[in-house]
């Protein structure tokens, strides 16, 4: 029987599972960065402690801070939600050595299947083919190099200890092997808290279909239906539904049993994701996700299922009451994912920020899972998922006229949202059409057109007396509500950001002004510096590589000349406009 769960994660997930163990009876315990002293999942949850720290490495992946939150709550499991430390195998059984429950899979199985080296291994003893490649981790640029001119370019370089596009390079020659290996590691050290990276085949019109399975601790293990997620940019995903179109029942059948021999080669249960790329009638598998996947909604909204309950079944020790010919797929639903991004020109740069408005939608068939309200702030320093809008229709098309008429009832301002791009991805006749794929974004749907401007407003506090304090006891977050005289100097809490000026609109990778300053374009971290002064540097040339929500950015110089000024070194933060190289 588990009585409280401490929910590892942060934003709209820990949002999600607060939700479904309140409707379960169960307490909840959230942590909290510095930067989320007043986030969402903090205030909904029954319990909150501080981790300390801003970055992700101070706070979120800080296993022996999230240990003696655990033993200080009294909490008796651990959900850790999605990214993180949710397919760590050391995190894992840090939690089951203490005799808490851990709200996943086993240990041993995110061992085989967390690292997508091993689980490539695992998947061929299954007798389930892979995208060829290497299954080994990568130790040099010159192994890349040999794989492309083997295979053929382009090749893909993938974080092995991670998922959802972090750490991933498309690579598509011998002179990009290098940066791009450097880059991922990057990425995948910052986001999983693991370096490791390995090649395979990059396949040239794929759709990324994945089959969402449930096990557990019985024998029992089924698949519930696949997931269509191929409108990416990135190497992330935009826009997912279930099922999918075009998709013929025999190879559906014949992926969901694929995904159950992948699962039980590796011991696994709890609710897990095998993820296959799909191409002219075949498929091959990519690399099970072993834990709740973002767009897991839309197989909830098919099947009926509450996938987060069903983890916290399964974790207690209850069997599955129903068979696989008893799982029931109706209708159709469709996802898509509100992150704080400027998709202007296709560009997609990250947007952090304050949301000084957000008008939710509402009406028949739509969901929406934020992990933001009016007044909060999306950092720098996480993931920029703002929030997941989910419709259900009782067919394709019916689903893809509400989730337009849903993004038409929701305005946000404060931040630029990708939701410009996700209209333009679902009025296009190809995705109408079921035609599209992984590379369909970036390669033939014109952004050219889309804006996202991101207005600001807010309110001033009203100047009523009664006054909401955050206050920390022990660590612990605790809200006191005080009633104060007018001018005692203690401001009350406002209930939305303050007034900020317009986020300026920028183009390209950076600004560069007419004496050649070359600024950044958003807040962030720089991680690497490629010029020097004296270099001669061309147009569109990189010249610094700066990290904002866990992604990579180029910043590129408007023109050509001679750089006569670098501003900034590894490590920097910067701020929107910040001058970080001069060039004449």
């Amino acid at each position: 029987m588990i009585t409280k769960v401490l929910i590892a994660n942060r934003g709209e997930i820990a949002v999600r599972v607060i939700r479904t163990c309140r409707e379960m009876g169960i307490a909840t315990v959230a942590v909290y960065s510095e930067l989320d002293r007043d986030a969402l999942h903090v205030r909904l949850a029954d319990e909150a402690y501080a981790l300390g720290g801003q970055s992700a490495a101070e706070s979120y992946l800080n296993t022996e801070a999230i240990l003696d939150v655990i033993a200080r709550s009294g909490a008796d499991a651990v959900h850790p939600g999605y990214g993180f430390f949710s397919e760590n195998t050391d995190f894992a059984r840090a939690i089951t050595e203490r005799g808490v429950t851990f709200i996943g899979p086993p240990p041993s199985a995110i061992e085989v299947m967390g690292d997508k080296i091993s689980s490539r291994l695992a998947a061929e003893k299954a007798g389930v083919s892979g995208v060829p490649g290497r299954s080994q981790t990568l130790e040099s640029a010159d192994e890349i190099i040999e794989f492309g001119n083997s295979v053929g370019w382009p090749v893909a370089i993938k974080a092995a200890f991670g998922g959802g596009g972090r750490g991933m390079k498309v690579v598509h020659s011998a002179e990009e092997a290098a940066p791009a290996l450097e880059s991922a590691q990057r990425e995948a050290l910052s986001y999983f808290g693991r370096s490791e990276c390995y090649v395979e085949r990059y396949l040239t019109w794929p759709r990324h279909i994945e089959m969402q399975i449930l096990a557990d601790t019985h024998g029992n293990c089924l698949w519930l239906g696949e997931r269509d997620c191929s409108a990416q940019r990135r190497h992330q995903k935009l826009v997912e539904e279930s099922p999918a179109a075009n998709f013929p029942d025999e190879v559906r059948r014949a992926m969901g049993e694929a995904a159950v021999k992948v699962s039980k080669a590796c011991g696994y249960f709890n609710a897990g994701t095998v993820e296959f790329l799909y191409q002219d009638g075949e498929f091959f598998f990519l690399e099970m996700n072993t834990r709740l996947q973002v767009e897991h909604p839309v197989t909830e909204l098919v099947t009926g299922l509450d996938l987060v309950e069903w983890q916290i079944r399964i974790a207690a020790g209850e069997a599955l009451p129903f068979s696989q010919d008893e799982i029931r797929r109706d209708g159709h639903a469709i996802e898509v994912r509100i992150n704080a991004e400027d998709p202007a020109g296709g560009r997609f740069l990250p947007s952090p920020g304050t949301l000084t408005r957000f008008d939710e939608p509402s009406g028949p068939g739509v969901r929406l899972d934020a992990g933001y309200r009016a007044g909060d702030t999306v950092s720098q320093y996480y993931d920029n998922l703002i929030a997941k809008l989910v419709v259900w229709g009782s067919d394709r098309e019916k689903a893809r006229h509400r989730m337009l008429r849903a993004i038409a009832e929701t305005h946000i301002e404060g931040v630029a949202t990708t939701l410009p791009a996700d209209v333009a991805i679902l009025e296009h006749p190809d995705f109408a059409a079921g035609v599209h794929s992984t590379k369909w974004v970036e390669e033939r749907l014109d952004l050219s057109g889309v804006s996202s401007p991101a207005t600001a407003g807010a309110n001033e506090a009203d100047g009523l007396s009664r006054h909401e304090v955050t206050a920390e006891v022990a660590g612990k977050r605790v809200a006191v509500t005080l009633w104060l005289p007018e001018g005692s100097g203690v401001a009350a809490a406002p209930t939305a950001a303050a007034p900020r000026s317009s986020r300026r609109a920028h183009g390209g990778g950076a600004v560069a002004s007419d004496g050649g300053s070359i600024t950044v374009p958003m807040q962030g971290t720089i991680v690497k510096v490629l010029v020097v002064v004296g270099d001669e540097v061309e147009a569109g040339a990189t010249v610094v590589i700066l990290e904002a929500m866990k992604m990579e950015n180029a910043v590129v110089s408007s023109a050509a000349g001679t750089v006569t000024e670098v501003k900034v070194a590894a490590g920097d933060s910067v701020s929107a406009g910040d001058v970080v190289v001069v060039v004449a």
